[in-house]
Formats: structure tokens, sequence, C-alpha cells
């Protein structure tokens, strides 16, 4: 029987800590009613003291192994998609490999920001179509509370922490249809983090001028991911030979509920069709897909043999999008 790349098992995990809006009114210049009322977002998971980007990945990863009922031996590849890794190197990647003694594993980090876990599903699907490897975990994660500066009210009420995962594998029914990926470096001062690497290596001076933590022009953004995120999504159903009334659920990056609305308009969508969580998470970068994804699976809102769409865009700019026939 033919066999193509498909999600095998998926899993998640979000710190214990909850930062709500109410407790940032105490903290900067905003309220809980702006912030709902511009963005969606009414809490989000933070990090402890003690937990690295590793450390919220190993736990996401070994629920998803779990779940496609696999022991961490059998895994062959695991891709660590952060805009936050513990370090430069080594590689989060690697340092999730160690935790869970997946000894037979190939591992390695990539950075595309919020787009990450659709470009490592990207990757790792080739792999698995062209029988490089078998089982491959692909893995978001974040502490994006480490880049924050809670002085600046239009990024730090939206970010969180939290990883999601997911391995992907032949399966005999369903899999990953399609994806489509794209980049655009004219838009890089739209979103990132400018200070720490070899532009503006760690300095006094660049603590100082908080370049260390995450720069936003909200505006350019916002006016991208309207656009993008629908044209995305169209694009992956086109290469899918599929229109957007085959979708059974929307999975998008949980930036802004503007933006999650704007989309389902675009593409014609009931709200009850569009798998949003950003309410009690924020936005969690590269985790944001993966977790809701997982969420969608365990809560029954996705069932097998639905068709799937993911959706993301993120700084570089980037963006990416996959439709998955649900074989769990």
């Amino acid at each position: 029987m033919n066999t193509k790349a498909g999600i095998l098992g998926v899993g998640s995990y979000l710190p214990d800590k909850i930062l709500d809006n109410f407790h940032l009114e105490k903290i900067m210049d905003t309220s809980d009613k702006w912030i709902r009322e511009r963005t969606g977002i009414r809490e989000r998971r933070i990090a402890d003291d003690s937990q690295a980007t590793s450390d919220l990945a190993t736990e996401a990863a070994r629920k998803a192994i779990e779940c496609a009922k696999l022991n961490p031996k059998d895994i062959e590849l695991i891709i660590v998609a952060s805009a936050t890794p513990d370090m430069f190197f080594p590689s989060t990647a690697c340092l999730v490999q160690e935790n869970l003694k997946a000894s037979n594993a190939v591992a390695f980090d990539i950075s595309a920001a919020c787009s990450g876990f659709i470009y490592a599903l990207t990757i790792a699907k080739q792999f698995v179509d062209n029988n490089t490897y078998n089982n491959v975990l692909v893995i978001g994660a974040e502490t994006l509370s480490r880049a924050l500066d809670y002085s600046d009210r239009t990024t730090s009420i939206l970010f969180g922490d939290g990883a999601g995962a997911a391995i992907i594998g032949r399966v005999k029914e369903g899999g990953i249809l399609s994806t489509y990926l794209g980049s655009d470096g004219s838009g890089k001062d739209f979103l990132g983090i400018p200070g720490g690497g070899s532009r503006n290596p760690a300095t006094h001076e660049s603590v100082d001028k908080k370049l260390h933590t995450i720069k936003m022009s909200g505006s350019d953004v916002y006016k991208f991911a309207v656009r993008i995120m629908g044209e995305a999504s169209l694009r992956a159903l086109e290469k899918a030979n599929m229109t957007t009334d085959d979708i059974d659920c929307l999975i998008p990056h949980q930036a802004n509920i503007r933006i999650i609305e704007a989309s389902a308009k675009r593409l014609k969508l009931d709200l009850d069709k569009v798998y949003i969580n950003l309410d009690k998470y924020g936005n969690v970068s590269a985790a944001s897909v993966p977790i809701a994804l997982d969420e969608a699976y365990r809560s029954g809102k996705i069932k097998k043999g639905d068709n799937i769409v993911l959706v993301g865009f993120g700084g570089g700019l980037t963006w990416g999008s996959s439709v998955v026939n649900w074989s769990l």
C-alpha cells in the first residue's frame, strides 16, 4: 500500500505560571479592556526561572512520542524551531536529544520566527518522503518572556512561553498533502531582536539600549499578516488541488484575533471552523501552531479524515502553510 508523510502523534507543554492582563495593568500603562479589544489576549504562560526553551520542548516531545506509540530511540531526526534557543550553540535540538535519550537521532535547529514550525514540518516531510528517515520529531518552542521589555506595551502584552511537537512519519491514509513557504527579507526591520548576534554583539551599551528585546513595527506587521495569512492558505490549498470548501479546520498562528478573523473572512470560513486559543496563551511564536494543533486533536475539534490548514507568519519576514488530511 502506498504511504506518504503524515502526522503520527502530537503533544504540547505550557508552563504553570499565568500572567493575566490585570497584572500587566499594575506595571505599565495599559488595561485588560485595551488588550482584549486590540489583541484578543486575556492571559499568557510564563516559564519559571529554572526552565529554558529546551525544557519546554522536551516535555512537549515526550507527549508527542507517547501519542505516536513510539519510544525515544525510534526518533531519527529532531528539528527544533525557535526564536529563543537556550544559546547560540549547541543547538536546542541537541539538548532535547540528550534529555530524551534519543541516541539514534540527528538534531538541528531552524530559525524562521513564528513560521518556524511549518518550516520544520516541511523539512521533515521531505526526509520522510525520500526515505531518509522514518520518524522525525518536529518541535516549536519558545521562552519569549526572556526577550521582552515590559516598558514597551506594544510588544510585552503579546507574547508568552510554551512548546508544541509533532512526530512526522509514514501514514497509510491521509497525510501532509501540501506545504507552501515564503520569505521577504525587505521586511527584516518590522519584527526582530536586533541585539546579541554578530551585527550587534552583547555590550553594556547594547543592553542599556534594550537591543536584546523584541522590537516590532506593529502597523507594518499587521498589514503584512492580514494579507499573507489568507494568501498562503490559498496557495497551499491550490497545491493540494483543494478549495476553501474542503477545509474542516483552520489552525492559524495565534498572533492577534483581528488577524485571525480577517484570515477567516478571506477564506470565507465561519469562525467555528477556526481553532483559537490566543486568549489563553498569547503569541507563542513557533510554538503557537503546534500547541493549537495538539489541543484541537485532544479536544475532538479535529478527527480522522478531516482536512486541516496550518498557517503562520513571522519575522524575517517569513510565512508558511500546509494542508494536512488528519490520520489520527
